[in-house]
């Protein structure tokens, strides 16, 4: 049963989809943020004998980061991808796409999309011989803007 609009959210998993990258597997998702400058507008007040004044505005948004973790497979989606910034090849290493997080039956509850975002660096977890843990890599994504997208 799918939650219904009052139900609080549980991330069971999250999936990137970005320019023919589609990726279902991924465990955490980090520091994905939306987030604008602040203007302080100060003046004095003339109808308050004077009185010094401030109103906060809102400025420009700002770009972001964000980390996206996920157990180490075959697949090499991110491969070509992070070859492309690497070199500098930017018109193919700039990407659009969604974030999306899943409940627990794999539906989709909530999409954030992501504009002209580009792999800064890719980390894999610590390799230890007879360790039992699970093997990861990091993948941390910069991007122009994020907004939650409607349905």
């Amino acid at each position: 049963m799918a939650l219904d609009e009052n139900d609080s959210s549980v991330g069971h998993s999250f999936g990137l989809e970005f320019d023919g990258i589609q990726i279902t597997a991924i465990t955490e998702v980090t520091g994905l943020k939306m987030e604008q400058d602040v203007i302080e507008y100060k003046f004095n007040m003339a109808n308050n004998k004077g009185a010094y004044h401030v109103k906060k505005l809102p400025g420009r948004p700002k770009a972001g980061e964000c980390t996206l973790t996920r157990p180490l497979t075959k697949n090499n989606s991110f491969d070509q991808w992070i070859k492309d910034a690497q070199l500098g090849k930017m018109k193919g290493a700039r990407k659009g796409g969604s974030i999306i997080v899943f409940d627990y039956e794999g539906e989709e509850v909530k999409r954030y999309t992501i504009t002209a975002a580009w792999p800064k660096s890719l980390e894999l977890s610590s390799m230890k011989a007879g360790d039992t843990s699970v093997l990861t890599e990091k993948l941390v994504l910069t991007y122009e803007s994020c907004a939650p997208a409607g349905k």
